[in-house]
């Protein structure tokens, strides 16, 4: 009798947890770890227990601090590229279940929790159960990709090799185009050179940037140029170095004001200007989608570009990292 009841005992599963740590910037510079009730899927969503979140470039104003901030920032906010396994679902929530592994697009993935709504969610083949996926910045490189529209045999400038512009190289050359990466860190040139890039150029001088490329290209330029940097001079040069009737892409997040360009030099030369930035969820779930893809057949290659790995509880030593960026640095990734 005794030992049946041991044999029950030991069948019970361990209670569900009903709290969590999550990370709280509480002013510019500060952030906390503090336990926060679990949170509950509500009709039309799935909870996740977050694998892991990447660190964008785009935190680093709440992180910094701006005038139009407000402390303390939502608990695991601005997080929103997380990953991990589905533990809950709302009500009517098909297609979905507790075990599934998905790549999510929400946005408190500062946490080892959060819920996204069940259309939000891209489901993570067995093919990748040991690897890291933030969706969203990789569905991002592939929207990005889609819209520049770039082919075989065009030259095609990428400005700013961090992790987007070291993805961006990757698609480029797998297109077949011929490749020249800029940027200003020495790391990055020989991270753009490891990715494909046919030449690489130091992002310093602006007159002689133009007519390094000038002379690359036969006094052509290129037909498709990458912004990536998200600053004034970079997008100007972009201009400078499109072919006529090129394409030039804003991939870059210009997040900090106005910006003045040259639009009588885009008039010149004809160019096409595409913002390659989305607002639409599905256009998002779509990118992520052809990330999976891109990422399973081996032409998106992200995994050498997680360079630096932290968790939870060293947010603050994270967030430094991504605002001074420190030599070897491309991606940050928080565990959980």
């Amino acid at each position: 009798m005794q030992t049946d009841l041991l044999s029950d005992s030991s069948a019970i599963a361990e209670p569900q947890a009903t709290t969590m740590l999550a990370a709280v910037l509480t002013a510019p510079g500060q952030v906390e770890t503090q336990e926060l009730a679990l949170p509950q899927p509500a009709a039309g969503q799935v909870r996740l227990r977050l694998e892991g979140c990447g660190l964008c470039a785009s935190n680093i104003p709440v992180w910094e601090g701006r005038e139009w901030f407000s402390y303390p920032v939502e608990a695991g906010n601005p997080g929103h590229e997380g990953w991990g396994v589905i533990d809950a679902v709302g009500e009517g929530v098909t297609g979905l279940t507790p075990g599934d592994r998905v790549a999510a697009l929400s946005y408190h993935a500062y946490a080892e929790y959060d819920v996204a709504e069940a259309t939000n969610v891209v489901k993570l083949p067995a093919s990748l159960a040991s690897r890291p996926f933030p969706g969203e910045p990789l569905g991002c490189a592939m929207n990005i990709f889609h819209r520049s529209d770039i082919r075989a045999g065009q030259t095609v400038a990428i400005i700013g090799i961090g992790f987007l512009g070291a993805l961006l190289v990757q698609l480029a050359k797998h297109a077949g185009a011929h490749v020249i990466a800029l940027s200003q860190r020495d790391f990055s040139l020989d991270v753009a050179r490891a990715n494909g890039a046919d030449e690489v150029i130091k992002l310093d001088d602006h007159w002689r940037i133009i007519e390094e490329v000038k002379q690359l290209t036969n006094g052509q330029f290129c037909e498709r140029v990458l912004e990536c940097t998200g600053k004034e001079w970079p997008l100007n040069l972009a201009g400078e170095l499109c072919a006529e009737r090129g394409h030039l892409i804003i991939a870059g997040f210009h997040q900090d004001g106005m910006r003045q360009v040259n639009v009588q030099l885009w008039n010149w030369r004809g160019l096409d200007v595409i913002n390659a930035h989305e607002r639409d969820p599905r256009e998002y779930i779509k990118g992520i989608e052809a990330a999976v893809e891109a990422v399973e057949q081996g032409v998106l290659r992200p995994d050498a570009l997680y360079t630096h790995h932290y968790p939870l509880e060293e947010m603050q030593e994270a967030f430094t990292a991504l605002s001074n960026r420190p030599d070897g640095f491309m991606k940050a990734l928080i565990s959980f």
